[in-house]
């Protein structure tokens, strides 16, 4: 219940930014727009082209966040909440779209010139659009970040981006009438460029966020830290989490736990750790793996501390973990995290088995590798 109340305040905080942002980019574009084509400005009708884009851009804010909210549903088990990465990416494309059209246009006024004729009136429009650009910025920005929406905090980053570029345009249009220099054309390049930077950085952002990105160090601090509470746990390894939208995660893990807790214990603890870390994080641990520990043998626990400082020594391997020693059979099996810069994994894996055989020659040595997935 908790949960759902969460959700859909933060659904109505981000429509109701997008609404502000779309009154605000309508009015500051209309303006701009009238007062560019009175005084000839390309600068200011591609600044005016930019804000529609930005107009554009809220209504796909808040019709992706209207459909990322929905409830999970028989082919959506898991929710919506990637339809937001797929919002970010319409509007990287309308960014993109403004930013080709005004490049060609900037283009081709320097090709043909056209003299701006600026005057008070147009200056103060600009002025006022500086400031309340950055305002609307630091607005949108800040419920971003309070709510955990990408789309919000791209759409105020780029509304600061625009406060600075429509600086541009004022410093040029001062240079036109104190100097009868005009670099309009030239500063519609540059703003071109910058429109053209924002919408690729917005693309590689959903890019990464749809094919599945490095988890973020706090999130796997957070979920093991709240899992080594329990004074059972030795250990926690191989976290993995899966994104489902915007700070939603559904993940699992091993843990390390005594060779002589009993099944109702494991089973006892791995449900109270679940409800922790879902209390502390809001992640949802969906399994949880077990490695066995030699908790009774003080022989067995140095032995695993002499072959961990072996196996660590080699250049590419973080973490060994999973240690545990079969007397009866004569087999060690354990885990290493090997980092991605090691080119030949097989070969590292059989010069860490013969390192380990020089200790123990008579026994099996078992080495599963583990990718560098989540920070250790």
């Amino acid at each position: 219940m908790a949960e759902q109340t969460k959700t859909i305040s933060r659904e109505k905080t981000i429509v109701r930014t997008g609404i502000i942002g779309i009154i605000a980019n309508i009015l500051l574009a209309s303006f701009k727009a009238l007062i560019g084509l009175t005084v000839h400005s390309t600068a200011m009708v591609l600044d005016a082209v930019n804000n529609f884009s930005d107009v554009l851009s809220s209504v796909v804010t808040i019709i992706g966040t209207k459909i990322a909210s929905r409830k999970p549903d028989y082919k959506h088990p898991l929710g919506h909440g990637r339809v937001e990465y797929l919002a970010q990416m319409i509007i990287a494309a309308l960014i993109l779209y403004a930013g080709i059209t005004a490049l060609w246009e900037s283009i081709q006024k320097i090709i043909n010139p056209v003299e701006a004729d600026h005057s008070a009136i147009s200056l103060t429009i600009i002025s006022v659009a500086i400031v309340v650009k950055i305002g609307l910025g630091i607005f949108v920005k800040g419920q971003g970040k309070k709510v955990k929406s990408d789309l919000l905090i791209s759409s105020g980053t780029d509304a600061l981006f625009d406060a600075i570029l429509s600086t541009a345009v004022l410093i040029s249009a001062v240079i036109l009438m104190l100097f009868k220099f005009n670099i309009e054309a030239y500063v519609s390049v540059i703003i071109s460029v910058f429109i053209l930077k924002a919408g690729i950085e917005i693309i590689r952002e959903a890019v990464d966020d749809m094919v599945g990105h490095r988890v973020e160090s706090e999130y796997t601090k957070k979920v093991k830290d709240s899992v080594l509470t329990f004074e059972e746990v030795h250990g926690a390894y191989d976290l993995i989490l899966h994104n489902y939208g915007p700070d939603k995660y559904l993940g699992s893990l091993h843990i390390e736990v005594d060779d002589t807790m009993t099944a109702d214990k494991i089973d006892t603890l791995t449900r109270n750790i679940t409800a922790k870390v879902f209390e502390d994080t809001g992640i949802i641990i969906t399994a949880i793996g077990l490695y066995s520990r030699n908790s009774s043998n003080e022989k067995l626990m140095k032995l695993r501390h002499d072959i961990s400082e072996v196996v660590v020594d080699h250049k590419h391997i973080k973490q060994l973990h999973g240690f545990y020693v079969d007397e009866e059979k004569k087999r060690i099996t354990f885990d290493v995290v090997v980092d991605f810069d090691e080119q030949d994994r097989e070969g590292l894996i059989d010069h860490i088995r013969n390192d380990v055989k020089e200790i123990l020659p008579d026994y099996e040595i078992i080495v599963a590798v583990d990718s560098d997935i989540s920070d250790q």
